[in-house]
Order: structure tokens, then C-alpha cells, then sequence
């Protein structure tokens, strides 16, 4: 092959950006009432002061259509203009067909193929790079990515330990080509780390469990998680691979305009800003109004930073995350708008 056959890769940027959340608020306290909880305890421990949760039956694919709505009015396209839809979440609406195919029915979107991706929190983060491949090869010009989860249809909200964490949410971008390399997807690094699935998993519903009567007696349909376990990996694995981005680009934590980290727990996005030495204006937190939506909370922080004024077209931007699996993700790109 010579080297004038190889083509260099098309950039992808994110061109729009749609969010939703339920009007619906779960408050801390609410919590209070609901299990031995309090408010000074919830804020010290992650950070969160309310949360939105979806009302009876209202499923992931509606949270994710009103996201993509919002999106695709952002940018003046029609979902027909729409060729693939990429939707990251652990919370289908059902194990099939997937959601995405419900996306694309509700959304109208005809002539648009999909599938679901599920990364747990990273679920965003890597279904922007599998739409990035998509723009990159040149097989498509416009692909809608969506992290969407209903988190509140698998918590156990007798559970103190995991009910205060969640809440549902949506957020929707579309990905296109960028013109030219001063803006788009830079660089990535992703990472899945098997052995600690243990640590934070639904046991029931699945091959292995499959639904029965015994699994709903042992509350086995709900998340159940390893606190501490998931505290410490989260805290070392998001630094690493931030780490390893910024180095792998000649970067300093300093030269990173926003910061978007996967809104899990305060003390994990604080913990992981001070040991890459980010600026604290930089840093992105909104998970004291949303609590941890999964595979929302990115795109609904990227919301918050452009109506902080952090994100402007050429901004340098991080976004990372750790998830269930455990997987573990990181991406660097400059802004589009």
C-alpha cells in the first residue's frame, strides 16, 4: 500500500446538544422520610440535594426522544437528516427490541439504523466513540448519540446506601464531520476492568438469573453495590486515564478549559480535579441538582457548563468516567459551538 492510498481520518465533532429531565423531584427530604437518612449525611457523602425521577411509566426511550428533540432543534435538522442512532444505558426500556429502535420509531427517524451500548457510566462516553468511528470512516454524516437512564426502576428505595444516589435523565448530541482539525474529537482512552463487576451489579433479570419468582423475593432486579470498592477504584482509574490522555497530548491538567466528569459522587470528582492539578473553575459539577443519572449525567453537565459560560467553541475539553464492569473512560476534544 502506498502512502498516498491512506486516507487520513474524517474528524468528528459534536455539533448540538439536547438535554431532559422528569419535572418530578425526589429531595433529600423526601429521602428522610422514606428511609434512616438526612440531608447533612447525603450532602457530606456524595454531594447530592435532589434528584429527578420519572413518573409511572415513563421509560428510558421517552427521556431519550425529548433529549434528541432538543438536539435536533438546536442544529435545524429533522430526524430523517438523522442516518444512525447510538443510545448508551443500563436501564432499557426492555431487553428487546433494543431502545434505540424505540428512539427511532418515536422520533419518526426513517431510514436511521442503531443499537444500544451498554458501559453503565461510561455508556456516553463510548457511544461518542462509536459514533465518532462512524464519521470517521466517512459511512455517515450525521449520527445521534444518547446516554439515557430511568436509574429509579432498579433502585431499592429501602436501600440507604444506593436510593439517596440516583436519579433519571437524558442528554442527546448529534455528531457530524468537523471541517477542519481546530475543532472535534481529539483523542480517547477506554479501558474495562471485569474482575471488579462484583463490586457494583443487578444479579437478576439476565441468563444467569433469569426472573422468577426467588429473584424478586432476594431483591435481586435492584443495583446493588460495594460502596468502598467502587469509591477507590473510581478515585485511581479516572486519574489514570486522565492522566495518560493529557501526557499522550503533550497536556497539562492547567490547559483543560472544562472539565465533564461522570457525576457519581462529589468526592470522587474533587478527588480526581486536585491530583490533575484542574483549575477549579474548570471543573463541571452539577450533581447536587441531578444526582448520578448514569449514562445522563455528561451530557446533562456538558448543560450546565455552557450555561456557566464554560464551554465556548475552541474550549478544551475532558470528559471521564468509571462505571459499572468496571469500565473506565476518557476523551479529550476542542468544542464545536
Amino acid at each position: 500500500m502506498s502512502a498516498q492510498s491512506i486516507t487520513k481520518p474524517i474528524r468528528a465533532k459534536i455539533s448540538a446538544l439536547g438535554t431532559y429531565v422528569p419535572p418530578r423531584l425526589l429531595t433529600n427530604a423526601d429521602l428522610e422520610k422514606m428511609v434512616d437518612t438526612s440531608n447533612e449525611w447525603i450532602m457530606a457523602r456524595v454531594g447530592i440535594r435532589e434528584r429527578h425521577i420519572v413518573d409511572k411509566g415513563v421509560a428510558t426511550s421517552d427521556l431519550a426522544v425529548e433529549a434528541a428533540k432538543r438536539a435536533l432543534a438546536q442544529r435545524g435538522l429533522t430526524p430523517t437528516d438523522i442516518e444512525a442512532i447510538i443510545v448508551g444505558t443500563v436501564t432499557p426500556d426492555m431487553f428487546f427490541p433494543s431502545t434505540a429502535c424505540l428512539v427511532q420509531n418515536k422520533l419518526g427517524a426513517k431510514g436511521a439504523w442503531g443499537f444500544d451500548l451498554s458501559g453503565a457510566c461510561s455508556a456516553f462516553i463510548y457511544s461518542v466513540q462509536a459514533g465518532a468511528q462512524f464519521i470517521g470512516t466517512g459511512a455517515h454524516k450525521r449520527v445521534l448519540v444518547i446516554g439515557a437512564d430511568v436509574m429509579s426502576s432498579i433502585i431499592d428505595y429501602t436501600d440507604r446506601a444506593t436510593c439517596v444516589i440516583f436519579g433519571d435523565g437524558a442528554g442527546a448530541v448529534i455528531m457530524e464531520p468537523a471541517e477542519d482539525d481546530s475543532v472535534g474529537l481529539i483523542d480517547f482512552i477506554h479501558e474495562v476492568d471485569g474482575s471488579g463487576g462484583e463490586f457494583l451489579y443487578m444479579p437478576g433479570g439476565g441468563s444467569l438469573n433469569p426472573s422468577s419468582k426467588e429473584t424478586l423475593e432476594k431483591k435481586m432486579h435492584y443495583v446493588h453495590q460495594d460502596g468502598q470498592q467502587v469509591f477507590k477504584f473510581a478515585v485511581r482509574k479516572q486519574t489514570e486515564a486522565c492522566e495518560k490522555l493529557l501526557k499522550r497530548n503533550g497536556l497539562a491538567g492547567s490547559d483543560i478549559d472544562a472539565f465533564i466528569p461522570h457525576q457519581a459522587n462529589l468526592r470522587i470528582i474533587s478527588a480526581t480535579a486536585d491530583r490533575l492539578g484542574l483549575r477549579p473553575e474548570a471543573v463541571i459539577v452539577n450533581i447536587d441538582r441531578f444526582g448520578n443519572t448514569t449514562a445522563g449525567t455528561i451530557p446533562l453537565a456538558m448543560s450546565t457548563a455552557i450555561q456557566e459560560g464554560k464551554l465556548k467553541k475552541g474550549s478544551l475539553v475532558m470528559m471521564a468516567s468509571v462505571g459499572a464492569g468496571f469500565t473506565v473512560g476518557a476523551t479529550l476534544l476542542r468544542w464545536a459551538f
